[in-house]
């Protein structure tokens, strides 16, 4: 009997992405499966779930991602993984440059280093989104702008960079209108010429969330951002599922223009001027706000896991929903959200305490009441759950005693 038959099948699951890693954790175990976290840290949060059956401490990517790349192989060289999930730019990275190798060890439900690197460059994404009809903002190379008489974004035309063999993230940059940039000391700073978008008025901010086969939707999810770690933006930390069907056919366009297989997010603004959603990024890999989609009947990593093994009914597709994929209704409840609670407390913080030029400050009281009337009647969190508390105290632990 090999090994494989003698033990619980394995999935490996990066952990330094918060709930989003813990998530996967969670969900994985579920199934009955052993997972094995690995971290840059062993503070790492996910780590000390009680669904965790293995921790393993990595090099960080940001330092050394070509050690990041080798630990993720040697993990999927045991006979009893079945698969890698990615988290984060640098687990898809490491994982699409490589996939042949790591097929011949472990199903690799994700994408190829082809179409990883049409997502990953704005400027090449961004054509791609014209010519499949979906709306984008007005978008150049940064020299070739002329016209500042508008708000704009100066953007990395690459989502990540590398820097001395590990991984960096160029800040974007907001113009007023009649600002003109320097140019060449963004160019500098952020190693290649980014690309310009003209500024998209907030009408608000919505993600398309889909795990396809082969440019074909397995399973889809939506969700709107309601606030974030910063009153003007950033990372959310409440967001609420929604089912807007204009939304869900510009992500399918996408993806479908992309060819994509795998995870991956789309990510959007209303344009308060005319009401379209205007393409801002695609994460080509889980996102931040996973554990709202598996609250809301969406278990993304189980879908996931199932694709990569080949187990799920055709006509259902991943065979957890009340619906067909694509039949045009949500085979998931609208309305739930889901919290980070040390992010609200992020966002009360910013409202009491910072002003941005580019954001209105809402009012201290209303910002609170807010947050407390959301807690009250959506009780779902990233991290804090009553059967596995570990998680949430030790996040808790390291942003007061400073573990990570």
């Amino acid at each position: 009997m090999s090994d494989r038959q003698r033990r619980p099948d394995a999935v490996v699951v990066p952990a330094d992405h918060g709930g989003s890693s813990l998530a996967c954790i969670r969900s994985l175990s579920r199934l009955g499966l052993t997972v094995i976290g690995v971290a840059s840290s062993e503070s790492a949060p996910a780590l000390a779930s009680r669904h965790c059956d293995e921790s393993h401490v990595a090099p960080s990517p940001g330092t050394d991602l070509d050690g990041y790349r080798d630990a993720l192989f040697d993990l999927a060289d045991r006979p009893a993984v079945r698969t890698v999930v990615p988290l984060y730019e640098p687990d898809i990275y490491a994982l699409a440059s490589d996939r042949a190798a790591f097929a011949d060890r472990v199903a690799t439900p994700w994408v190829d280093s082809d179409r990883l690197r049409r997502a990953q460059d704005r400027r090449e994404l961004f054509a791609i989104a014209e010519s499949a009809d979906v709306p984008v903002p007005e978008t150049s190379l940064l020299r070739e702008r002329d016209d500042w008489s508008g708000r704009a974004v100066v953007k990395p035309r690459y989502t990540f960079v590398i820097e001395d063999g590990g991984v960096a993230y160029p800040e974007v940059h907001v113009t007023d209108p009649g600002e003109r940039p320097d140019v060449e000391a963004l160019v500098d700073e952020m190693g290649h010429e980014p690309i310009v978008q003209s500024h998209v008025p907030d009408g608000g901010e919505y993600g398309f969330f889909a795990v396809c086969d082969g440019g074909d939707p397995v399973r889809t999810f939506q969700h709107r951002r309601v606030r974030s770690y910063s009153y003007d933006g950033g990372a959310s930390v409440y967001r609420e599922a929604v089912d807007v069907p204009e939304l869900a056919e510009a992500g399918q366009k996408l993806l479908s223009a992309l060819d994509w297989h795998g995870p991956a997010m789309v990510e959007f603004r209303r344009d308060r001027r005319d009401g379209r959603f205007k393409l801002l990024e695609v994460n080509p890999r889980f996102w931040g706000s996973l554990p709202l989609a598996v609250a809301a009947g969406v278990d993304f990593p189980a879908v996931y896991y199932r694709l990569g093994i080949g187990d799920f009914d055709d006509d259902r597709r991943a065979g957890d929903g009340d619906h067909p994929a694509g039949d045009g209704r949500a085979d998931y409840e609208t309305g739930v959200g889901c919290h980070t609670l040390r992010g609200e407390a992020s966002y009360l913080h910013s409202v009491l305490r910072h002003d941005h030029d580019h954001a209105q400050r809402p009012s201290l009281a209303r910002a609170v009441a807010s947050v407390a009337l959301s807690v009250v009647r959506q009780p779902n969190f990233d991290y804090l759950a009553a059967d596995d508390p570990a998680p949430f105290l030790r996040d808790v632990a390291n942003h007061v005693f400073g573990g990570r």
